[in-house]
């Protein structure tokens, strides 16, 4: 059995902002001084694609106020999603911008 590499959440974090501005996209940083348990990331792309991005150390999960707040989000018709890995963060990006339109 392979052991898991653990990747912080602020290099997931930092690999995903960069990751997006290379393929053109926004990947905007939610201040949550107000909301708790607001994904960390709004991600913007192409043809109006919204997703909100809860960020994670490797192997670490949501706590309940952001599951709750997931689960707002999700009734609302936005996609959420946790990412703990940098290579999980590429594989998002990608897939979504391979979506036919």
């Amino acid at each position: 059995m392979k052991e898991q590499k653990i990747e912080s959440e602020k290099l997931v974090e930092r690999r995903l902002v960069e990751y997006m501005k290379e393929k053109k996209c926004l990947c905007i940083k939610l201040l949550s001084n107000h909301m708790q348990g607001l994904p960390d990331r709004l991600c913007l792309f192409p043809n109006g694609v919204v997703v909100f991005v809860e960020l994670k150390t490797t192997g670490r999960k949501p706590r309940p106020i952001q599951l709750y707040v997931h689960k707002i989000l999700t009734n609302l018709g936005f996609r959420v999603f946790v990412i703990d890995t940098v290579k999980d963060a590429i594989d998002m990006v990608d897939d979504i911008l391979n979506l036919p339109f």
